[in-house]
């Protein structure tokens, strides 16, 4: 089924004005509208006709804190997406090079590492495995006090940008770096700045290893915790690897790697030149070649939130909703690409339960972009941080933001009820937990397998209520107890018979 085409930006008349936060900016800081991040001076005053949409200025200061895959097919109707989940394919991970074993004589090992540290150079980075990781030693040898120190001073540095990120300080965040590195870093500066960011806290995870082939060349792993928006929020969690080079006795940042170890990929502001816009419960952001987008995007993200709001099964709704608008590049770039085809929008877990989403853009439509928003925000608030890992419970998971995405519709006008009549007519096995689509599903299987887990989650609304379907939701994939207890404990019945009873209110309704 042909994919719809992205529709330009409505006029403020059609979206409203969405309603933006005040940006903590320097005194000279103006607002302005939407504009790339690329470079540090502020953007062109906004014009008259246009939804008021500001773009955080890159060097703004921010208050600092002390330091202490949901797919969504593309077909049409468009039903939501599966979410990213434990079963699903990791991003390729950044592995130290190996490293061929020295067969020395003890006494020449020894002799290196006693000049080395004499240097004031970690000896035991000459004692790693193939791996490239450091030898384990005694916590007070030579070698292993030496790798600390050094570990300690590329720490301070990473110290020291973390402070210059959080202050506006441009040039202070590049200071630690050599020459090579700065464009790169100068990007993620100006996106970081641009998603407002109030928590960046870096600390080593381990000891520094030698780089194989580059005299001189350091790497450390770092482990990240940063915070958008909200400066008292739980930080979500990123894992790149350094690179450093000594310089006398300082080391010298001479790259960042992207956090493709991670299994949700890297980053969109690791990669990405960033536009931004800010509103009360949402943050959408898309490359500078989209930014003519976010006004609209903003106001129907805003519109959403307060309809996923009512599925945060904890109790407790996002402080933000974060949303990348990810152009073809983007798509396959950010959070490790390689979703299904049919899928036009997904929330991704990033750490500390927090959840971004991400929209395709070849697949957005004026129409469909309501219905997509609901559902995938409502992943985000329902979701807990970690995802589920049962395929099982797809229907449940994906039903649930099915129903959120409809907002209160008849029945009759879910726009899924062709595909779901097909799907149920065309050898559906009437179980439930068989409804994951495939990657390579057909449009009319995936909008069906979306419209059967909706019709479920609707036919226990309609009999219990939306607080105990939540807070069946909250025991099976929260708590991840089988659906069998949940059923007995949260609704007093077997889950035999209410399984058997939404198959049924299923294929009545298909006819």
């Amino acid at each position: 089924m042909p994919v719809p085409s992205p529709v330009p930006v409505a006029p403020a008349a059609e979206v409203g004005t969405p309603i933006v936060e005040p940006v903590p900016a320097a005194p000279t800081a103006v607002p302005t509208p939407v504009a790339p991040v690329t470079a540090p001076t502020p953007a062109a005053a906004p014009t008259p006709a246009a939804v008021p949409t500001p773009l955080i200025p890159a060097d703004a200061p921010v208050p600092v804190v002390p330091a202490g895959g949901v797919g969504m097919p593309t077909a049409v109707p468009v039903p939501m997406a599966a979410v990213s989940s434990p079963w699903g394919p990791p991003g390729p991970p950044v592995v130290a090079p190996a490293r061929r074993r020295r067969r020395w004589a003890l006494w020449t090992v020894l002799a290196l590492v006693l000049l080395l540290v004499a240097c004031g150079l970690p000896g035991v980075l000459l004692l790693r495995g193939a791996a490239g990781r450091p030898a384990a030693g005694r916590a007070d040898d030579p070698a292993t006090l030496a790798a600390r120190r050094l570990g300690q001073r590329m720490s301070d540095q990473l110290d020291r940008q973390a402070t210059a990120l959080l202050g506006g300080d441009r040039a202070g965040f590049l200071a630690v770096a050599e020459p090579a590195a700065r464009p790169t870093l100068t990007r993620r500066y100006a996106a970081l700045r641009a998603l407002r960011v109030t928590v960046w806290r870096p600390a080593a995870d381990g000891l520094p290893s030698a780089v194989d082939g580059r005299p001189g060349e350091w790497r450390l792993s770092v482990r990240i915790g940063y915070c958008f928006v909200v400066p008292a929020c739980t930080p979500s969690r990123v894992e790149l690897g350094t690179q450093w080079r000594l310089v006398g006795e300082e080391p010298r940042l001479v790259a960042v790697e992207e956090s493709r170890s991670e299994s949700a990929g890297a980053r969109p502001w690791e990669v990405s030149d960033l536009a931004v816009a800010v509103g009360r419960r949402a943050v959408v952001a898309t490359t500078p070649a989209q930014r003519g987008r976010l006004p609209w995007l903003l106001a129907r993200a805003e519109a959403a939130a307060p309809v996923a709001d009512r599925y945060a099964v904890t109790g407790t709704p996002p402080d933000r909703y974060l949303v990348f608008y990810a152009g073809r590049t983007e798509w396959e770039r950010w959070y490790g690409g390689g979703r299904p085809k049919w899928t036009a929008g997904y929330a991704v877990g990033v750490g500390g339960g927090h959840h971004d989403v991400v929209l395709n853009a070849l697949s957005v439509s004026h129409g469909g972009v309501d219905d997509l928003l609901r559902h995938e925000l409502t992943h985000v608030a329902s979701l807990p941080g970690g995802g589920y890992s049962d395929p099982s419970d797809w229907w449940l998971v994906e039903g649930l933001a099915e129903y959120a995405g409809a907002d209160g519709k008849p029945v009759d006008r879910y726009e899924g009820l062709a595909e779901v009549r097909d799907v149920v007519r065309g050898g559906w096995n009437g179980r439930l937990g068989s409804l994951v689509p495939a990657d390579d599903a057909a449009d009319g299987r995936v909008g069906g397998s979306y419209g059967i887990g909706y019709l479920a989650v609707r036919h226990l609304v309609d009999r219990y209520g939306e607080q105990r379907v939540l807070d069946f939701f909250r025991a099976v994939v929260h708590e991840r107890r089988s659906l069998r207890d949940a059923a007995d404990d949260v609704f007093g019945e077997s889950w035999s018979t209410l399984h058997d009873d939404c198959v049924a209110y299923v294929r009545a309704v298909a006819g």
